[in-house]
């Protein structure tokens, strides 16, 4: 339906942007406080949309912990890993991650989670990193997200599970892994079984670390203030029956170009393109298409030219920071469009886009490490569907982009605050969308093929059953070991989702010892 798109590379020639030589960095990966966030540096080689889950975050230790002497025993419960190796050539840590809680909902009652993990990493000289993580998990879950994983057969961003106690909570497996090597001054390959993230947010609308878990190979040039990133990467689809029982699921491959341009020390702009191809159709195996091998191919020609109907999809990923702590940010992504019926504005179908605005600060109101956010972001219906789930923007029955899928808008309003040992956060999420109802499909669900549409004009955000979403949490936790951010946590979930059919209200109150800086998305 398009085209025409505007690729990365074509834009890095036609600015001929001058480029400054800087050493690799990026933003932290996993965000659990929105004070890992840094919207910009001292060098113009530092680009906070790509973030970096090679680096494991840290909470900074209290003033007074370092200066005075403390026994081994005190070290490993509050200030260092279990296991922690220093040397000239390799360093190495590991640590055992608890994650135990009992609650109460009003709808589930006694709710609890038994986690045991184990973390492991370290590095090989001066260029390679590596981390590996594996958690096994039992848990009774609130009603809600006990509703979720069996409607869609996963734990949200944790896989697929098996019933336990008498099929009354479920028993779930996953581990992560990421090797990072910097290849000189301007190069680093990663490649990993783990997630990704592009943007500035607490959401993306382009890619998001929601979904599961997926085998990927990565490689970054830096170039000072350009930065260009190509990703290949395999997902699962649980949707498309099975070929046979020894292949298993079904797979699909994707492919992501991205590069982002800071323009000056306050303004960057990102540009993005992805296809996602179906491992297999009726004319037998495809496999890794090697038409796309090339990391600095012009993406949409290509799946053009090959005939196929392959998805692709452009975005925008947009950042102004007026301060060093202060970020106005925003995302367009584009899945297909026709330009005649943009304009003729009768809401056609396969008018395919969604977007986000937002605004985030860190040291609020010049008080040291209190961080606020908010945003706002939307999809049209039928955004990120395809005809088949076998090359829609989805892995593991969830969104790539947006956990909500499509047809949707939100606002979400986060702020944390840490004092020494105690950390606070309060979220704020007001969502209205529209339900799928007597099996016509409006378009919120990215899993069904958007030929089964209702209608092919007047379509529109919330058009369905109408339902609007109210979720607000509150969490105080004292930290034990920053390092790994074991902590002593006490949380009250209250989500209310509500229709002109039904209206469901669940309050949860729990309490635990947790640990990890692990980003779980059970905000749906």
């Amino acid at each position: 339906m398009f085209k025409k798109c505007i690729t990365p590379v074509f834009v890095l020639v036609c600015l001929s942007i001058p480029f400054s030589y800087t050493a690799h960095a990026q933003s932290i990966g996993r965000q659990y406080s929105l004070g890992f966030y840094q919207s910009g540096s001292d060098s113009n080689g530092y680009h906070s949309s790509l973030r970096d889950y090679s680096i494991e975050p840290s909470f900074d230790l209290p003033k007074g912990d370092t200066t005075r002497k403390q026994s081994w025993l005190y070290r490993k419960l509050f200030r260092e890993h279990l296991l922690e190796v220093h040397e000239d050539d390799y360093t190495f840590y590991a640590s055992i991650l608890p994650d135990l809680m009992v609650g109460h909902s009003n709808d589930r009652g006694t709710t609890w989670l038994n986690t045991r993990g184990v973390i492991a990493g370290g590095t090989i000289g001066k260029n390679l990193t590596f981390r590996a993580e594996f958690y096994e998990n039992q848990a009774k879950m609130p009603a809600y997200l006990d509703a979720f994983g069996r409607a869609n057969r996963i734990v949200p961003g944790q896989g697929e599970w098996k019933g336990y106690s008498h099929n009354t909570a479920f028993d779930y497996a996953y581990s992560s892994a990421l090797i990072d090597y910097k290849a000189g001054k301007h190069f680093v390959f990663q490649l990993g079984y783990d997630k990704n993230f592009i943007g500035d947010g607490y959401r993306s609308m382009l890619l998001s670390d929601a979904s599961f878990n997926y085998p990927f190979l990565k490689i970054i040039a830096n170039l000072g203030r350009v930065q260009y990133t190509t990703m290949w990467a395999q997902f699962i689809d649980m949707q498309y029956p099975k070929a046979s029982y020894d292949n298993g699921y079904r797979k699909k491959w994707g492919v992501f170009n991205y590069l982002d341009w800071n323009v000056s020390k306050k303004i960057s702009i990102g540009l993005f393109e992805a296809v996602i191809w179906q491992d297999s159709d009726s004319t037998g195996k495809r496999g890794f298409d090697v038409s796309y091998l090339n990391p600095i191919v012009f993406l949409r020609p290509v799946e053009f030219s090959v005939g196929s109907p392959d998805n692709a999809l452009l975005g925008l990923n947009v950042k102004y920071a007026p301060s060093r702590n202060s970020t106005f940010y925003g995302q367009f992504i584009l899945d297909e469009f026709k330009f005649s019926e943009i304009t003729a504005g009768k809401g056609w179908w396969a008018n395919k886009y969604g977007g986000q605005v937002g605004f985030r600060s860190n040291d609020l109101f010049k008080v040291r490490n209190l961080n606020f956010l908010t945003e706002v972001n939307a999809a049209r219906p039928y955004t990120y569907s395809q005809r088949t789930t076998l090359n829609n923007y989805g892995h593991y029955n969830q969104p790539l982009a947006h956990p909500m899928g499509a047809n949707f808008v939100e606002w979400v309003n986060i702020a944390d605050f840490r004092y020494k040992r105690i950390f606070l956060r309060g979220q704020i999420t007001l969502a209205k969308y529209g339900l799928d109802t007597a099996g016509v499909n409006y378009g919120k669900d990215i899993n069904k093929s958007y030929t089964t549409r209702t209608v092919d004009f007047g379509n529109h955000i919330g058009q369905g059953l109408k339902t609007n979403l109210l979720y607000v949490q509150g969490t105080a936790a004292y930290l034990l070991n920053p390092k790994y951010n074991l902590r002593l946590e006490a949380s009250v979930t209250a989500r209310r989702e509500s229709n002109n059919q039904w209206k469901n209200n669940e309050l949860i109150f729990q309490v635990g010892l947790r640990s990890s800086f692990r980003q779980l998305y059970y905000d749906l």
